[in-house]
């Protein structure tokens, strides 16, 4: 496969790499950890002034049209530098659930706040009982006017902590796990009865728990999609996202170790000069270069007509970088000794960041069990069956 970047994608990424390299470095990175902070103002406003926000969005709604491989390449960036700004959460989900509905007043405006980097919009699709199952929603919306009234409790949203909107999943109508009966709505994170709970994860990046009491909202309209299948293709996107995340961090672990292995010495001459050791680098940069493969591919995908497609090569890169990622990472650290687990090692940040990715828009073992179901059924694309 050729990852070669065209000459935008080239400068884009040498763009965001400049600006890691001078306003985020290492040290700033852990002042912002100790802080318990999960967002650097400082980079969201550079952001906004490289078009960063515009990258996912169509020409009409004042974006750049960029391809999800252009998203990969810039996530990718932000897994190199171990930024945990909420780009991904904010632009590339909720963005894609935003882009998608029909314009309105309110639409246009939270959109063109998005990609003018004023606003961010979090995605709350998973709820405490739903694991991974986007159709189990147990958050009602009963009409109340020209609005609708929200009451339930929304889990684990990326970006959350720091959001001025959030799109959240409700059941109109049917059961629990149907997926049938939903529909997305519009909430102020200041309004009331919304109560969120925002903490950092073990990488930190942030997100939250969010609680709705009876809170007023405004229903996005759909022009004839199907809301689950908006929302599934947008989680593949997240999912896609952060896997190129990983990747960027999967860079930064096999730099470390082949440079360690330079420079490390024992018996008289660096232990990289052992034919052992030498195996494990090796197969830690294969297993990279097949995951980076498979990123691409499921970038592709997104960009395809074809849901199932889609739901299969995303399933496919999920689990093998929530596998193989573990593997190259835990490799890293057994070849580091003990400088692999101190604080002041980039090396831990990066396994950090990897480890978390697996855990975001479903885990390795969720996507293995995905990529099953449409093995079973193609014909149904497996969502279904894997749904239920």
């Amino acid at each position: 496969m050729d990852f070669s970047y065209s000459e935008e994608q080239q400068l884009f990424s040498d763009s965001l790499r400049r600006l890691f390299s001078d306003a985020f470095p290492s040290d700033a990175r852990r002042k912002l950890a100790e802080a318990g902070e999960t967002l650097s103002p400082t980079l969201w406003a550079h952001y906004a002034e490289l078009g960063l926000f515009g990258l996912p969005f169509a020409e009409a709604d004042g974006g750049f049209g960029g391809s999800m491989s252009d998203i990969l390449i810039s996530c990718m960036e932000f897994g190199r530098a171990l930024a945990v700004d909420p780009f991904a959460a904010s632009a590339v989900v909720a963005g894609h659930v935003l882009a998608a509905t029909e314009p309105s007043e309110l639409r246009d405006m939270v959109l063109a706040g998005v990609i003018g980097g004023e606003t961010r919009v979090a995605a709350a699709f998973l709820e405490p009982q739903s694991r991974y199952n986007l159709a189990d929603v147990a958050t009602c919306a009963e009409p109340d006017g020209d609005g609708s009234r929200l009451s339930g409790s929304k889990a684990v949203v990326p970006g959350g902590d720091h959001a001025d909107q959030f799109i959240v999943s409700a059941r109109v109508s049917g059961e629990q796990r149907d997926r049938d009966g939903l529909g997305l709505f519009l909430v102020s994170a200041d309004a009331s009865g919304v109560d969120v709970r925002g903490y950092p994860l073990a990488d930190g990046r942030g997100a939250a728990e969010v609680e709705l009491d009876n809170t007023l909202a405004t229903g996005l309209q759909l022009a004839g999609r199907d809301v689950l299948a908006l929302v599934e293709a947008a989680s593949d996107r997240g999912a896609v996202a952060i896997c190129g995340e990983a990747i960027g961090a999967l860079e930064v672990i096999n730099d470390l170790t082949q440079e360690y292995l330079r420079t490390r010495e024992q018996f008289g001459r660096p232990i990289g000069t052992f034919q052992a050791l030498q195996h494990r680098a090796v197969d830690m940069v294969l297993e990279y270069e097949h995951a980076k493969s498979l990123c691409f591919a499921a970038s592709v995908a997104c960009d395809g007509g074809d849901a199932t497609a889609r739901a299969r090569m995303v399933s496919a890169a999920k689990t093998y970088i929530g596998t193989r990622g573990r593997k190259i990472a835990t490799e890293a650290v057994q070849l580091h000794g003990g400088i692999g687990v101190t604080a002041e090692y980039d090396l831990g940040d990066a396994v950090k960041r990897v480890m978390v990715a697996d855990m975001l828009y479903g885990d390795a073992d969720h996507h293995l069990e995905r990529f099953g179901a449409i093995a079973a059924d193609p014909a149904a694309g497996g969502l279904a069956v894997w749904s239920a």
